[in-house]
């Protein structure tokens, strides 16, 4: 999908909510103060200017936290401002309607804005689905997974498998993958949900997402997608796939900041799932019949109407105002993400982290990311990272990318070059 930047600006309301959120179309706020502009669609890469990254430093780890646009955090600024004075004649700044995010998250991934909901996390999405499919309760059916989803969703599943729910966890490949013809086996007609991620935080392999979804629905069965990894980095059609569910956060590859993310979930599932919480944003109306003015007739506290949408399914946050400081950043990043483009962010990147994969073994670290794979991700192991010296050879080329016990991640963005991929390889030489 692509826009063009009468269509960016559309999304955010026009000029006017652009100005809001500290922009106008030739970068300068209304005081005419220069800012940081929002690039033109299909801009160059590398973008580094276009961050606060500090100077000296190699920021290869976009993967665990993604780095604000300066232009993203003028328009918190901004925001924060506004919600800072509050003064009773003074208008909020024209900034993006509650939906905005929604409807920028919508294009990004293909969905209908009445099929996203804020959530607080990408956790927090997986929760309301198990929930909302009342798998806590069933003891009549399985959920399929596997041993590359994200960890925090296989501690809710493996929870609810000591409650008595049958969970199936395929296990990966010797070589870090998930073998189709393995997950094919673990689904039967008693299979209620399959739960992936589109591309595994560990190495970045991706699931075929049409195949998963084509196989799940032929058994009766719904999908549920982690996308923390997929939306914002690389090119993802929700429809296309066929996918019921999908949640993530906005703090890695939108660009936003945490406490604020999306679930995703399909129009035509609303009705085959369970309101898994109920909260007061979830109403389309709502009334306390508080005195003196009661009803006539049997007294009913409230009167209240649903939503039909997945807000009025899934929503608890107060994201109803029009000046949020975390909206008005992550409305200010997605137009940055669309602006640059799923599919040259993925393109920018691939030469990097093909780079990646040809040096590292021949400084003794050993490739889990499968070849082929295009995420932000890619995954090398070696035993013992943590007690050797690659720790403190990173630290002294102030390097940032993510060490564990065995195995090192490394997750380049807009912002790196070939020099940076250098400079990592020098480090480690």
């Amino acid at each position: 999908m692509s826009m063009d930047r009468r269509q960016l600006l559309g999304a955010l309301g026009g000029i006017a909510a652009v100005r809001g959120l500290g922009l106008t179309s030739d970068g300068e706020n209304a005081q005419n103060a220069p800012v940081a502009t929002m690039p033109p669609p299909g801009a160059a890469l590398p973008r580094k200017a276009d961050f606060a990254i500090e100077e000296g430093t190699t920021f290869l780890n976009a993967a665990y936290t993604h780095p604000i646009p300066r232009v993203s955090v003028e328009a918190a600024r901004r925001a924060a401002e506004w919600r800072g004075t509050m003064r009773p004649t003074m208008a909020p700044p024209p900034n993006p309607a509650r939906s905005t995010p929604k409807a920028l998250f919508a294009q990004l991934i293909n969905a209908k804005p009445s099929e996203i909901a804020h959530v607080s996390s990408t956790s927090a999405g997986e929760n309301l689905v198990v929930r909302a499919l009342e798998l806590e309760h069933r003891r009549d059916g399985n959920v399929v997974t596997d041993g590359l989803h994200f960890e925090g969703a296989l501690m809710n599943l493996d929870v609810l498998r000591r409650r008595g729910l049958d969970v199936r966890v395929v296990p990966p490949t010797a070589d870090a993958r998930i073998d189709f013809r393995d997950l094919e086996r673990a689904v039967d007609h008693k299979t209620r949900l399959i739960e992936i991620s589109a591309a595994a935080m560990y190495n970045g392999f991706q699931h075929d997402l049409k195949a998963v979804a084509d196989l799940a629905h032929a058994h009766g069965a719904l999908v549920y997608v982690d996308i923390v990894h997929a939306a914002g980095a690389e090119p993802l059609d929700v429809k296309a796939s066929g996918i019921d569910f999908a949640a993530c956060s906005s703090f890695k590859w939108l660009m936003g900041d945490f406490g604020i993310g999306f679930l995703y979930a399909r129009e035509e599932v609303w009705d085959k799932v369970t309101r898994p919480v109920v909260s007061y944003y979830q109403a389309a109306s709502a009334e306390a019949n508080y005195p003196p003015h009661l009803p006539v007739g049997a007294y009913e506290p409230v009167t209240y109407e649903f939503s039909r949408n997945a807000a009025g399914l899934f929503e608890m946050g107060s994201l109803t105002g029009s000046a949020e400081v975390g909206v008005a950043l992550l409305a200010s990043s997605l137009v940055y993400v669309q602006a640059l483009g799923p599919a040259n962010i993925q393109a920018h990147r691939l030469p990097l982290i093909a780079r990646l994969q040809q040096e590292m073994p021949r400084l003794g670290f050993a490739a889990v990311t499968p070849a082929g794979a295009t995420s932000g991700i890619v995954t090398f192991a070696r035993k013992g990272l943590l007690e050797g010296d690659v720790p403190k050879r990173l630290a002294d080329a102030r390097i940032n990318v993510r060490v564990a016990a065995n195995w090192m991640r490394i997750s380049p963005s807009v912002y790196n070059d070939m020099a940076d991929i250098e400079r990592l390889l020098e480090a480690l030489s």
